[in-house]
């Protein structure tokens, strides 16, 4: 992480009861599964918004990070000029815009003001020219003409289906849309749904998918994600626990752009399993759908290659 962020964030909870902040989190975990969508913001207070940023701002910077990285390896030569950040927060999602491309202008656009008002506190001196806007995500929202690169990163599971399609509406109308949501079956459910309207909005599919066809998982066997390693520094331990020094943030994700860009010929959906002398690889590709690759001793260079690569990964 940042080592500006993971500074910004030291000392958030100062004066707050361990207690409160706790219940904060949990509830705030409940939202961010989709098990409570909502019309209204799910920050409310100071207290939500610093337990947040502390639990999951770390998490979600991996996350999004991790879904831009991919979708920047797609477009080489391009990066954007302008990045509008919907329901965005404190702001994670352009921290990690800020880790990945250099020279753009951000806007964060949400209808809490407390996560606003934090956002802009954390990214005082850090993040220059960053906008923090107050608006409805939902029905009415509109994107600014000409923007290069619109996010919305564990938003979609807060909303109503008519809300949530009124924002992935809005976002197909950037030259470049990002959406992330929680490795879950109902996040993945979220992201393919979102999928399905950006490719009928004329947006071509980059990443993670090697194709723009029917996603080829059976609804109700499986689901797509993937997954991020967070560090856990002692603000993070200090509100929710764990002994380990790192987690996993299972997300799941689609990019998508106007662009005249292809996506990879294949990922890797799984961790990859090293046996003795070979790698098992669970692709999807763009001809064969999900399938099994053995990568043996014998394939040398794609041995190597298949030994160094990572749940996520591209491969040709």
């Amino acid at each position: 992480m940042h080592e500006e962020l993971r500074a910004a964030l030291a000392g958030l909870l100062d004066g707050l009861p361990p207690k409160q902040a706790a219940q904060a989190v949990d509830r705030l975990i409940a939202n961010y599964r989709g098990t409570t969508p909502t019309d209204a913001p799910v920050l409310r207070d100071r207290a939500d918004v610093a337990a947040y940023a502390a639990y999951r701002m770390p998490a979600t910077f991996e996350a999004v990070r991790a879904a831009l990285t991919a979708f920047a390896v797609r477009v080489p030569d391009w990066s954007p000029a302008t990045h509008l950040d919907i329901g965005g927060g404190t702001g994670a999602a352009t921290w990690a815009a800020a880790a990945t491309w250099e020279g753009h202008r951000s806007t964060v656009l949400d209808w809490a003001q407390p996560a606003l008002d934090l956002g802009r506190e954390l990214a005082a001196g850090i993040l220059p020219g960053t906008q923090w806007q107050r608006g409805i995500i939902g029905e009415g929202l509109t994107v600014p003409a000409g923007t290069d690169l619109v996010t919305v990163s564990y938003v979609l599971g807060e909303l109503r289906p008519d809300a949530r399609r009124a924002v992935v509406e809005a976002a197909a109308s950037a030259t470049s849309v990002v959406l992330i949501e929680p490795g879950t079956p109902d996040g993945y459910l979220r992201i393919r749904e979102a999928r399905d309207q950006l490719i009928a909005a004329g947006l071509r599919v980059v990443a993670p998918c090697p194709h723009g066809d029917t996603c080829p998982i059976a609804v109700g066997e499986d689901w797509c994600h993937f997954s991020a390693r967070v560090s856990r520094s002692s603000l993070h331990r200090q509100v929710k626990g764990g002994s380990l020094p790192y987690e996993d943030e299972k997300f799941s994700y689609v990019a998508a752009t106007s662009l005249d860009a292809s996506a990879a010929p294949s990922r890797i959906v799984r961790k990859p399993q090293l046996r003795k002398g070979q790698v098992l690889l669970d692709l999807c590709t763009a001809k064969e759908g999900l399938r099994r690759s053995t990568v043996t001793k014998r394939h040398g260079t794609d041995y190597r290659a298949a030994r160094d690569a990572s749940w996520g990964d591209d491969w040709a």
